[in-house]
């Protein structure tokens, strides 16, 4: 999506500062609208409304959450005025100011740069007009490319201590067709988070009404790729919101556990010691430093061999590293004695430091352990159902109360996961790491004990050995002029098609996805069917919209209509429906388009190893965002593998 643009000018025509008539309509169509579509904005402005209602929601409401703001200041209209001291005080940057001839600039924004385009006849001057579009591009650009620290208001630059408010907040209370807009899509994003589906979230994270939520749409989504155990595409996602907000702390901190999932872990390192610099009283900050320190501890006595003796030796000798962990995550506590999670991280690594033959004072251990009971029953008073409290109190349990305590705060950690499977699964990483480094066995394998049983009882989500990814041509229609997937060639493009899974051992425990198109996504869909791979169909209309158009409308296309509904009878997951998952388009979205790129998205965020794309292709076809070449140079960015069954020379040969 376009980010969002408002005109704060003057309209209809007005004497200008030497009383002549100026055509300000005659500006914004000629100049100021073609400029911003030209710098890839969506121009927008209230008095365009035709419904009745009071004009004000609306103008505030696109001043509040405009990615930018274009000012007319050639006449002192004081509407105009107010609309930029509005957006002076309620935003730091994002603001252009723009201007005709006239004698004085008004004091308040003298120092202000400022576009002064020429007029001739009260409107655009035909001699100057590319002139002046091409210097209003080029200032609109650099606009929406400067650093989001770059402070345009004077009320954000003299207000040193002034924040802007957060976008929820940004919203009138008053409903209007933004709110309800932003409402649709705010619920889709949270169905989609809460079903685990990334694929879903990126392609709602491309389409967000403004850029202040294309940077929580981002976040989001990288969260949920973490959630996945997919760390470097989670990574693009955190860099792609920072790149709109450097500063959204956030983001920076989910950051630095992307990094260190994905191996980088120097990067997560330097990551984690400049947010503690930037933000040093803030808990989470301090702990992620911990957990960077500690993952590379585990990380480091496990590669030592493959028994347990091995790993405890190579533990103790890397006591230096756990003391590394240990102090941020006791940082973090002595900041926020509330944050429980770093106090019980800090009070099992002293135990642990303990057992390896380090010297931790009693005293230490006593304050933690009061410390970490008083923090993780008090989240439990404020919320009972909070899992992550429940889960700190059965641990601390686990260090020092008996074995009918710990049994019995871990049973009542595990109702309160809610069959949240990755919840479980990280206390399960906690128990393992204990139990593989000898800490109080009996306990510690009771405790596992009654984690895994509810992680057996649950589903645990499909991690596909590979996803194919196809795209391909439909079987041509009757009237296709010139050829490009003649109905005779079917056979030897499904020979090609069953030659390429055979060759990727294609098989059950495989994820196949496509459209279902007539011609190469259903030839595709049959073969990876019959091999026992788990076949999801994503189309980008309704089904009965996307058989009337990618399935009749082909050459025997009842034909195919039938060998469509086979296929899906056959299928363990029924066919998804863009307009139903993800919503209606905005408007200016080719349904394609997003079809194409939902594909893309959904088999990215299995993992881009796994990914194995086929296309039966003819080589065609522009560069545009979800095309079959976009699909392919993707693929290949990522280091997945691509299949390309030209049909050039496969319906030549």
């Amino acid at each position: 999506m376009k980010p969002l643009a408002f005109i704060a000018m003057p309209f209809g025509t007005k004497p200008g500062p030497d009383g002549r008539a100026i055509d300000f309509d005659a500006i914004r169509a000629q100049l100021l609208g073609p400029a911003l579509e030209a710098a890839g904005y969506r121009d927008f402005r209230a008095d365009e409304e035709r419904r009745a209602g009071d004009i004000r929601v609306d103008m505030f409401q696109q001043l509040l959450v405009a990615d930018l703001v274009v000012v007319d200041l050639t006449i002192d209209n004081p509407n105009v005025w107010y609309e930029l001291g509005v957006r002076h005080a309620l935003r730091a940057r994002g603001a252009v100011l723009v201007q005709g001839p006239r004698p004085a600039n008004p004091f308040d924004v003298y120092s202000d740069r400022k576009l002064v385009y020429h007029l001739k006849d009260g409107a655009p001057d035909p001699a100057f007009l590319a002139e002046d579009l091409k210097d209003l591009v080029a200032m609109l650009e650099a606009t929406r490319d400067a650093s989001s620290a770059r402070v345009v208001s004077p009320v954000y630059e003299l207000l040193d201590h002034l924040r802007e408010p957060a976008w929820r907040e940004l919203l009138l209370a008053q409903r209007n067709e933004f709110s309800e807009r932003q409402e649709r899509w705010q619920d889709r994003v949270e169905i989609a988070r809460r079903q685990g589906r990334p694929g879903d979230l990126l392609v709602l994270a491309d389409e967000t009404p403004t850029q202040a939520l294309r940077v929580e749409a981002r976040k989001t989504a990288g969260d949920a790729l973490l959630k996945l155990g997919q760390p470097r595409f989670a990574l693009e996602q955190y860099d792609a919101a920072l790149a709109l907000d450097p500063a959204h702390l956030a983001c920076r901190q989910k950051r630095v556990v992307a990094l260190g999932r994905a191996g980088q872990v120097e990067e997560a390192r330097q990551a984690a010691r400049r947010l503690t610099q930037d933000h040093p009283r803030d808990a989470e900050c301090w702990s992620l430093a911990g957990r960077i320190a500690k993952e590379d501890w585990v990380r480091r006595w496990r590669a030592a061999g493959e028994d347990a003796s091995a790993w405890r030796a190579a533990a103790a000798a890397g006591r230096a590293l756990l003391e590394d962990a240990i102090e941020p995550y006791h940082q973090a506590f002595v900041a926020d004695p509330s944050h429980h999670y770093s106090g019980i991280n800090s009070l099992t690594l002293h135990l642990l430091l303990r057992q390896l033959g380090g010297e931790v004072p009693q005293v230490v251990l006593d304050n933690l352990t009061g410390g970490v009971l008083w923090a993780a029953l008090s989240a439990q008073k404020r919320d009972r159902q909070d899992y992550w409290a429940r889960a700190s109190f059965a641990e601390l349990c686990l260090l020092v109360n008996p074995l009918e305590a710990v049994q019995r705060e871990y049973g009542s950690a595990v109702a309160a996961a809610d069959q949240d499977w990755f919840a479980l699964d990280s206390t399960r990483q906690t128990l393992v790491m204990l139990r593989d480094l000898g800490f109080r066995p009996t306990e510690t394998a009771a405790a596992l004990a009654i984690v895994e049983r509810e992680l057996a009882r649950l589903a645990p989500p499909f991690v596909p050995r590979q996803v194919l990814l196809f795209s391909g041509h439909m079987v041509d229609a009757p009237d296709r002029k010139v050829p490009r997937f003649p109905a005779e060639q079917v056979p030897r493009a499904q020979a090609a098609i069953e030659q390429a899974l055979d060759a990727l051992g294609a098989g059950a425990g495989d994820l196949a996805l496509t459209q279902g198109a007539a011609g190469g996504d259903l030839l595709f869909a049959e073969a990876c069917a019959a091999r026992g791979v788990r076949v999801q169909l994503l189309q980008p209309l309704p089904e009965p919209q996307f058989i009337a158009e990618s399935v009749l409308r082909s050459s025997g296309g009842e034909q195919w209509r039938m060998r469509y509904l086979a296929l899906k009878a056959g299928l363990a997951d029924a066919p998804r429906h863009a307009p139903q998952e993800l919503g209606a388009p905005p408007t200016g979205v080719d349904v394609w388009e997003r079809g194409n790129l939902w594909l893309l998205y959904t088999a990215l965020a299995q993992g881009f190893d796994r990914l194995r794309c086929i296309l039966l292709w003819d080589g065609g076809g522009g560069d545009g965002p979800g095309g079959t070449r976009h699909m392919k140079e993707a693929v290949e960015l990522r280091t997945g593998q691509v299949t390309w069954l030209d049909t050039r020379t496969l319906f030549r040969a």
